[in-house]
């Protein structure tokens, strides 16, 4: 499955009807949610159903104008952060477990294979539910004459700051073969460097959120000063266009580094997986580490978890093993004899005093992690891995040249 995204090019009343769009899909969702909220022992066959019964319900009747593809679509955001909750229990996660909310701010509607018409030349599409937007451009490099009508399976129309945006989500099967190289590497995360591998090669931490910082205050500084108070309590005030402007500049702003940041971490992931047969990478806790608010902020632009989520999504699309280890003891460990070694997170090179290695911090912790890795892929492969603590770092080529299947086996 993959996505390919246009930007939408329409008169500004088209726009107006895609709010009223995205406003209906989200009525919908809540309603459902609702359903099992206030009901007990509900069947999720039940809240899919009620998406039907709030169209056909004459108390709501804007509800019918929504497609029903994209009422069953709305049923089932609301089944999947049910089904969530119920497998946060049963894993007993610990801290809260998801339980489900109404969406106050949604930004998008979807239809599956009804409710839409592409053009002759794939380059407009129709909406042809009861809301009737009309036709919009499509904007982008992507050309949908490559793929089947049939091949779309979802349609989603999505609303940002500077702009509407259709996705179209496609069944295809992508087969990218690629040399191997015989490398594996280890990677240790960190803020003074994006990550450093166990081949002792770094990438610099690009820290997208602070070079714009001082720009995103001056933008936030304006929405505040034109915000319009309440003169009364429970009063409502209707806020000027020059401040919907300053929030939409303001919007852009957090846009531009959101797509910067999500560009970085994609480029540089490609890169790894391209470049090595192996790739073994801690398993961090990110939702506790930004407990720490002297680190919150640093850690949240470094995003570790979406950088660790597209090397699995690599990994799979060119059928190369990619492992999750447990950070524990990394840094501590000495990679060369084993010693634990304790230091502050101040130092930042690794001593060893018994086999007297002097590394640093970042790449000794790669070195574990590599290893660590190693080990958990033997044993997936039910691989005998000689001496004490398992397969030596010095080893790492070697072992990705034992099975010439290794990536086929480890991605099953």
């Amino acid at each position: 499955m993959i996505t390919l995204e246009f930007k939408l090019k329409g008169r500004e009343t088209q726009y107006r009807i895609v709010d009223e769009m995205i406003r209906t899909f989200q009525f919908v969702r809540n309603k459902c949610l609702r359903l099992w909220i206030d009901g007990r022992n509900v069947k999720l066959s039940e809240v899919n159903a009620e998406a039907t019964k709030i169209r056909h319900n004459l108390e709501f009747p804007w509800a019918g104008k929504l497609e029903s593809s994209a009422a069953q679509a709305a049923s089932e955001r609301a089944m999947s952060a049910i089904r969530r909750f119920y497998d946060n229990c049963k894993a007993k996660v610990p801290g809260k477990k998801g339980f489900p909310k109404f969406q106050k701010n949604n930004r998008s509607v979807e239809y599956k294979v009804a409710g839409w018409k592409l053009s002759s030349d794939r380059k407009r599409i129709t909406f042809t539910d009861k809301f009737k937007a009309g036709t919009f451009k499509l904007v982008g490099s992507y050309d949908l004459n490559f793929y089947a009508l049939k091949a779309i399976k979802r349609v989603r129309i999505v609303r940002r700051s500077d702009g509407y945006y259709c996705q179209f989500c496609i069944a295809v099967e992508r087969n990218i073969s690629i040399a191997p190289t015989g490398k594996c590497l280890g990677i240790d995360l960190g803020l003074s460097k994006f990550y450093t591998a166990s081949d002792g090669s770094t990438v610099e931490n690009p820290r997208h959120l602070r070079k714009a910082e001082k720009a995103l205050k001056r933008a936030q500084r304006r929405v505040s000063s034109k915000f319009r108070t309440h003169k009364k309590q429970g009063e409502k005030v209707k806020q000027s266009n020059n401040y919907k402007k300053a929030c939409r500049r303001l919007g852009k702003r957090h846009l531009t580094v959101q797509r910067r940041r999500k560009d970085f971490v994609v480029k540089t992931a490609k890169a790894l997986l391209e470049s090595s047969d192996f790739i073994a990478y801690e398993k961090l806790n990110v939702k506790n580490l930004v407990k720490n608010h002297k680190l919150s902020k640093s850690i949240s632009d470094a995003a570790w978890t979406q950088f660790t989520g597209w090397i699995e999504r690599y990994g799979m699309l060119y059928k190369r093993p990619v492992v999750a280890v447990l950070p524990q003891y990394t840094s501590s460990d000495c990679s060369g004899c084993g010693t634990r070694v304790k230091k502050s997170l101040s130092v930042r090179t690794h001593v060893c005093p018994k086999c007297s290695l002097v590394i640093d911090r970042d790449e000794n912790a790669a070195l574990n992690i590599l290893v660590k890795g190693l080990n958990r892929a033997g044993m997936a492969l039910n691989l005998s891995t000689p001496g004490h603590g398992g397969i030596n770092a010095s080893g790492q080529t070697n072992l990705c040249l034992l099975d010439e299947n290794l990536s086929d086996k480890l991605t099953e």
